[in-house]
């Protein structure tokens, strides 16, 4: 059997996959709850009006997270407007898929760290639990997603890349913004891999110590779906370099949702009174991440230009 007919007959599983995600979730959504009204607080810190803000922004993630797995495994799913869905879906996989091929290494290592801080030995169950709700919500909910979409939307996922446009396309304005989005792209991607990898270039001499783990591995993260990004747009406007429209598809989405949210979580992140100064010098720090916020909302852009002329060609040939 083929990887292919592997994953298709995973996604026709989407109410499966969609209860798994609502179930994953749970765990992540009453630590939340309970954090934000002050109960099983690891650390006063936490007591903080900024911490509580922060976790009652995430509670609400978590609640939207388990309506939006149901809403992919149910019929009613399929009624709800189109941008409802959407917008909090490239946000979610943004995060969740990025964050999943971190997970094994980024989770021990957060434990290991707030151990040696001192934070209350409840402070590692409750890891577990958020660990666990992220990653069984990494793997169920993208693909209760992708069995949602190819029901509701199937010329995101079938059929060959090349099409027949119809007159009147947006094909030569969104190439000329693919090559714009993936220049830059490709300039955050060398940026992020060289911080990775250790370059000191736009790293603040006085804060070189502040480059841990978590750092190194977000970076290079960031760097690499910027590369993959901008591949996936290029293959997606010019129709080259892919025979199906799929895996370009979906790396650009994934890609266009990690650089906006990454920046948007990094930016919820830097409100805590804890949170540690950026390496960079200020003036790189903001380009780089208004930089990845920009470049995610552009690319976002022209894959809604190209799935707009590919629905039109295909509805009309049908």
């Amino acid at each position: 059997m083929t990887i292919k007919k592997i994953l298709s007959q995973l996604i026709e599983k989407r109410r499966t996959w969609g209860y798994g995600a609502a179930i994953a979730v749970t765990p992540y959504l009453l630590i939340k709850i309970a954090w934000t009204f002050g109960l099983f607080m690891p650390t006063q810190q936490m007591g903080d009006i900024s911490w509580r803000t922060a976790n009652a922004i995430t509670m609400v993630l978590a609640a939207v997270g388990i309506l939006l797995a149901f809403a992919f495994s149910m019929p009613w799913g399929e009624r709800l407007p189109a941008w409802l869905v959407a917008f909090p879906v490239w946000v979610g996989t943004g995060l969740l898929i990025p964050m999943l091929l971190l997970a094994p290494v980024l989770g021990p290592a957060a434990m290991i760290r707030d151990q040696k801080t001192g934070v209350a030995n409840i402070w590692v169950y409750e890891q577990i639990f958020v660990i666990t709700s992220l990653v069984g919500a990494g793997i169920c909910l993208p693909l209760a997603l992708a069995g949602y979409a190819k029901t509701r939307w199937p010329e995101a996922f079938v059929g060959p890349i090349a099409t027949n446009l119809l007159p009147g396309n947006s094909q030569k304005l969104y190439i000329s913004l693919a090559r714009l989005v993936a220049a830059g792209c490709i300039l955050l991607g060398f940026i992020k891999v060289f911080w990775a990898a250790g370059g000191t270039i736009g790293i603040d001499p006085a804060m070189l110590d502040n480059r841990d783990l978590w750092w190194h591995l977000l970076s290079l993260s960031t760097g690499v779906w910027a590369f993959a990004g901008s591949w996936g747009l290029l293959v997606l406007t010019t129709r080259r370099g892919s025979k199906s429209f799929f895996p370009p598809m979906a790396t650009a989405w994934i890609a266009s949702g990690m650089l906006f949210s990454y920046n948007l979580f990094n930016r919820l992140s830097a409100t805590r009174p804890d949170t540690q100064p950026a390496p960079e010098y200020p003036l790189a720090h903001v380009l780089t991440t208004e930089l990845g916020s920009v470049l995610g909302v552009m690319m976002i852009m022209v894959i809604l230009m190209v799935l707009h002329d590919r629905r039109r060609a295909i509805r009309s040939a049908a």
